[in-house]
């Protein structure tokens, strides 16, 4: 399932990191972090992984996936 866009790809890009840093980061594959910027659904505990990864905060989930899930 494909939800409308998240900015992950944009972040990672503009912090200089390549999928497969990102995907070392989080202990995710490569294929998982490109279906994911390319806006598929991933779990709760998937978007925290990214979200540190990145070095965000937890409160930024909804910014940066662009849902509402509480």
């Amino acid at each position: 399932m494909v939800s409308p866009g998240n900015k992950v790809k944009k972040i990672r890009e503009d912090k200089m990191m390549s999928k497969a840093e990102l995907a070392r980061k989080t202990g995710l594959s490569v294929q998982t972090i490109d279906r994911i910027e390319k806006g598929h659904i991933c779990r709760l505990d998937t978007k925290r992984k990214i979200l540190i990864a990145l070095g965000l905060g937890l409160e930024s989930r909804s910014e940066v996936f662009n849902d509402n899930e509480e």
